[in-house]
């Protein structure tokens, strides 16, 4: 009887890793880098490089205009925010932001619910959002000349109100420091509820009728059935939308520069324009630097808000 015996295995060798296939390796896992090279380089150079720049602008005193400017420290933020011009800018941009976003907000739902309702026929609703996204497709620049000819003393909307009573004499609706402020807001609302109107329309669409038979079926009203059922669908809509509003809004320079210039008597004054009159008018770019930075620091709150609610979702 022989006995079987199992082969005798090789030992195992280390792998040797050549310097070759080393090389390899490493260029395979820079290559997602160097497709993200372009987009870094110019986020680095357009976007961190000036606000560093701005940033060590605002601590100093006599920059640009002086070779060498000296350090100022806080001085340059103690002037801007004990500044009355600042501080009326800051009210005026809290009033302009605040009443165009929920304006923004309650038109847009209101004329989406009105083109997603079952009651318009298909051609109805294809006039309404023609006509609904009409603000829409102009530009800034636009939608500024229109409506300075058309709240102009003599202008369209004096003529319309004289014709239907409602005034007895031309009213200058952007010359007027009581008025103007108020004008350009709505304005800004004309312009900017049909990108909400487009939002809240898709979020609506995407609400399953299931949600609403179930809550037909027990008993409830349509008041019922849009605070129980509409409104907690599109809630993560309009908080988004809403943020996002208000971070645009504030942002918003062209159109208050072209109607009004910040006037009459800083009545529309902002924040974009206060800090672009203290930079090109004044040639305070120490001054202009701070209420820059300052305006960033508030701009980066609101997104920090959008983040974390984007997270969340």
């Amino acid at each position: 009887m022989t006995s079987m015996t199992a082969p005798k295995t090789a030992p195992p060798t280390e792998e040797r890793v050549t310097p070759g296939r080393t090389r390899s390796t490493l260029a395979r896992r820079l290559i997602p880098y160097g497709y993200l090279s372009p987009t870094v380089l110019l986020i680095v150079v357009l976007m961190v490089v000036p606000i560093v720049m701005v940033i060590s602008y605002s601590f100093q005193d006599n920059v640009i205009v002086q070779e060498n400017p000296v350090f100022a420290g806080f001085a340059n933020y103690t002037k801007v925010l004990t500044d009355p011009d600042f501080l009326a800018a800051l009210e005026n941009t809290a009033i302009f932001i605040s009443v165009s976003t929920v304006a923004h907000l309650v038109l847009g739902l209101a004329f989406a619910m009105m083109l997603n309702t079952q009651l318009l026929g298909g051609v109805a609703k294809a006039v309404f959002r023609i006509v609904y996204i009409l603000p829409w497709l102009f530009t800034i620049a636009v939608i500024a000349v229109i409506w300075r000819l058309l709240l102009d003393p003599s202008g369209v909307v004096n003529y319309v109100l004289h014709a239907l009573g409602l005034i007895q004499e031309g009213v200058n609706w952007l010359g007027d420091p009581g008025k103007a402020l108020w004008a350009v807001t709505f304005v800004n609302i004309w312009s900017g509820y049909p990108f909400f109107m487009i939002s809240l329309l898709a979020g609506l669409q995407g609400i399953p009728n299931d949600l609403y038979e179930a809550a037909a079926m027990d008993g409830s009203n349509w008041f019922q059935r849009f605070m129980h059922v509409t409104l907690p669908q599109l809630r993560p809509v309009i908080v988004s939308m809403g943020v996002l509003d208000l971070i645009w809004t504030s942002q918003q320079f062209a159109l208050i520069w072209m109607t009004t210039g910040g006037g009459p008597l800083h009545a529309t004054e902002m924040l974009s324009t206060y800090t672009y009159k203290q930079a090109f008018s004044e040639y305070e770019f120490a001054t202009a630097s701070a209420a820059a930075v300052i305006v960033l620091l508030l701009t980066m709150i609101l997104a920090f808000f959008y983040v974390r609610q984007q997270r969340e979702r």
